[in-house]
């Protein structure tokens, strides 16, 4: 008889094991999902905002025809983020590099748009800029969204117990959305 109970306290064992892997196990795939999802939201918004940017571009030429350079660089770099985004192979520091060329362009479109004030004054531009604002504050906010997810999941694939169930199943960390070196200096203002 003692030998059923030993077999029974095995077996129950071996059953609260197997049921605290499976829970570790469907609790980092629901953070790394969370992570993939997180991105996407992300990706929505950089997507509304490349279809935006030829609007505006548009809108400025018009008014200043003569400045086809920053034209040019904003239209490669919004060719180079649809590019970078419709391949699935493309690394997430590939899709920042992108994006931070894109953003570069339009701080130059901007100063172009600074030198045009009737252009300032034009509706539909009105329009197109307070719409590319509205997305740059959203783009800002889901990748605060997404590194903060991307925190929580890391956490949790490295904390004890959980970093044994990560390891068996080779989860690897996520990368964070890191701001570009030129991103991170002091701007020089002059006067």
């Amino acid at each position: 008889m003692s030998g059923w109970i030993i077999a029974l306290i095995v077996i129950a064992i071996i059953l609260v094991l197997t049921i605290w892997v499976i829970g570790m196990y469907n609790s980092l795939i629901g953070m790394r999902n969370r992570v993939g999802n997180s991105w996407a939201q992300v990706d929505v918004l950089l997507k509304q905002r490349a279809d935006l940017i030829p609007n505006l571009v548009e809108v400025v030429k018009g008014y200043a025809t003569h400045e086809s350079t920053v034209f040019e660089q904003v239209t490669k770099a919004r060719a180079g983020v649809v590019e970078v985004a419709n391949n699935p192979n493309s690394t997430l520091e590939q899709r920042a590099a992108a994006e931070q060329a894109l953003t570069n362009a339009m701080v130059n479109l901007r100063a172009i748009v600074e030198a045009y004030p009737d252009l300032k004054a034009n509706q539909n531009f009105l329009d197109l800029q307070g719409r590319l604002a509205s997305l740059e504050d959203k783009i800002a906010y889901g990748r605060q969204f997404y590194n903060d997810t991307v925190l929580k999941y890391n956490n949790r694939i490295m904390q004890v117990p959980t970093n044994i169930i990560a390891g068996m199943f080779r989860f690897r960390p996520a990368q964070y959305f890191a701001a570009d070196e030129a991103d991170r200096s002091v701007p020089q203002v002059k006067f």
